[in-house]
């Protein structure tokens, strides 16, 4: 599978009828259109909660699309922009609208791998195989189904690694232009994707080094990898407009800076050292068995063995960003960092859709010599059992990532709406309260505080509603400085009543010894803190404890 003989095959493909050619390309619209009717039926009908393991970014995410807001590092321009086009669709409630978001780009993301992996090989079952794979995923359908940014991700990755592959196929470079483009529209989604661009000079150097040295062709790339960031514009144009929501306030350098070189996070990389390798690795085998059955794994190796003897720019591009993005990941300490692995489940699909292919291939030269309906029939049940490789876990996955029951973040919502009294404050961490006052406007008499978990150094977010001050006035205004809650609530309480949600990140004993007790007000979601004077509370309750 050379550069050379890729071309030949793609140069018979020019002379197929059109009707022949739309058939691979119907096949691929019915792959994503088959993975997203599953992601409908199991989509998240409305504003979702904070877990801070599977949905830590899910409800802000809701809200700051829906009002077109900053989010925290690297601020997500792209992600922003064009899931607030959704919130323009006549049906659902926004939180739903931005979910459906993530459907829409995990399927793109299908067609496109389905697309890719079709260039690679020229034939329609490996490539289905490969992209229901993909498609059909635990991590990625997880994704798909909320509001997050990494179906978006994989969107954008996989579109640029097509052009790239378009670009090998017809040798015109406006495609290596689309790929330059890509690459820098994928940063402004997901810094992971700043291997992109050394991927890009990496594969034409081994296809065509003399590219390279093209100064007009490398300047118009240029431009198109400069004209891709462009949507970081937003962050300190949109600042300036004082949206609802402007987390880190991007309009001065500095500032600007912090948000989109990832600012809070910086801290995480190089989390591991040498030694810690072998188990960040079974971590990532952990994950990986349960993406992939074990047939798979040894077919997307058998893959990569043929890519690297066959075909070699192919297999040095998609084995310098699986490793680069697996060594990532792996030097990553952030509590949801299997969804960095995404990425690299795109790369091993591809491998998987030119293993497959090589099985195909050794089925033909071995029943070539057979007559009759065998000859005929093995490539046929050979291709019939790729086609449901993928499938036997369907159930239990369809089942660990149905969301479309899940109201718990609406009716939290309820609940604070009809429980608490009026002109009151609220303590939480990054919850879908901000959704209820900035996105439906509702109960906007509340003061809305989170004094848990925010950076101390530079304003990560929004910390109060409705008050828009700088971290250091928000601290001594609403005792936001103290993580534990007991300040915010001092103060709090010398203004009116003070409730708290349960997130699981409250010490219930921090607050007692603070001199609160901690009253429940609708079971396992909203609690009131009522300071002591003395008097016992009509009932008492621990934060965390069953009904």
């Amino acid at each position: 599978m050379s550069a050379e003989i890729t071309e030949n095959d793609w140069g018979a493909s020019k002379k197929e009828s059109g009707p022949r050619r739309l058939v691979p390309a119907l096949a691929g619209v019915g792959v994503a259109l088959f993975v997203f009717v599953l992601y409908l039926r199991t989509l998240a009908p409305t504003v979702l909660p904070l877990d801070r393991t599977e949905l830590p970014d899910s409800a802000m995410l809701q809200m700051q699309a829906g009002v077109l807001g900053i989010t925290h590092p690297t601020g997500y321009p792209t992600y922003l922009m064009l899931g607030h086009l959704f919130t323009y669709l006549p049906f659902g409630d926004v939180a739903y609208r931005v979910n459906l978001a993530s459907a829409v780009f995990g399927a793109l993301a299908v067609l496109a791998v389905y697309a890719a992996g079709y260039l690679c090989t020229r034939r329609m079952v490996p490539a289905a195989a490969g992209a229901l794979t993909f498609g059909l995923g635990m991590t990625l359908w997880s994704q798909a189904v909320v509001a997050e940014v990494y179906t978006l991700n994989a969107l954008l990755v996989s579109l640029t690694l097509l052009a790239l592959l378009l670009w090998r196929w017809q040798q015109n470079d406006r495609y290596l232009l689309m790929a330059a483009f890509g690459a820098g529209l994928c940063v402004t989604n997901h810094m992971t994707s700043g291997l992109m661009l050394p991927a890009i000079l990496l594969f034409v150097g081994l296809v065509r080094w003399r590219k390279l040295l093209e100064w007009r062709l490398a300047l118009k790339g240029a431009g198109g990898f400069l004209l891709g960031l462009a949507p970081y514009l937003y962050l300190p144009l949109r600042a300036a407009m004082d949206p609802a929501f402007e987390g880190n306030n991007p309009t001065s350098l500095d500032r600007f800076w912090y948000v989109i070189s990832g600012g809070n996070l910086t801290g995480t990389f190089f989390a591991f050292g040498p030694a810690e390798l072998p188990e960040r690795l079974i971590f990532y085998w952990g994950h990986l068995v349960e993406n992939f059955n074990p047939l798979l794994l040894m077919v997307a190796l058998t893959g990569a063995a043929v890519l690297i003897f066959r075909d070699r720019a192919l297999a040095a591009l998609t084995g310098f960003l699986c490793l680069g993005w697996l060594f990532h990941a792996l030097e990553n300490d952030i509590p949801d960092v299997q969804l960095y692995f995404i990425p690299t489940y795109l790369i091993l699909c591809l491998w998987i859709t030119t293993g497959l292919d090589e099985l195909l291939k050794a089925a033909e030269d071995a029943t070539s010599r057979l007559r009759g309906t065998l000859r005929t029939a093995t490539p046929v049940i050979l291709s019939v059992a790729m086609l449901l490789l993928p499938l036997p876990s369907l159930r239990d996955t369809y089942a660990a990532n149905n969301m479309s029951e899940a109201y718990e973040g609406q009716e939290v919502i309820e609940t604070v709406v009809e429980k608490t009294a009026p002109n009151s404050t609220v303590l939480h961490h990054r919850s879908q309260l901000w959704y209820m006052v900035v996105v439906e406007e509702r109960r906007q008499d509340l003061t809305i505080v989170d004094p848990f978990w925010h950076n101390t150094n530079i304003r990560y977010a929004d910390l109060v509603w409705p008050d828009d001050s700088d971290l250091p006035t928000t601290d001594l205004r609403y005792g936001t400085d103290d993580r534990s809650g007991v300040e915010a609530a001092k103060k709090a309480a010398d203004n009116g009543r003070v409730y708290i949600l349960d997130q699981g990140i409250a010490d219930p004993e921090k607050l007692r010894e603070g001199g609160f007790d901690i009253v429940r007000v609708e079971k396992g979601v909203l609690y009131e803190l009522v300071p002591k004077d003395g008097r016992e509370p009509e009932s008492s309750a621990t934060i965390g404890s069953p009904g």
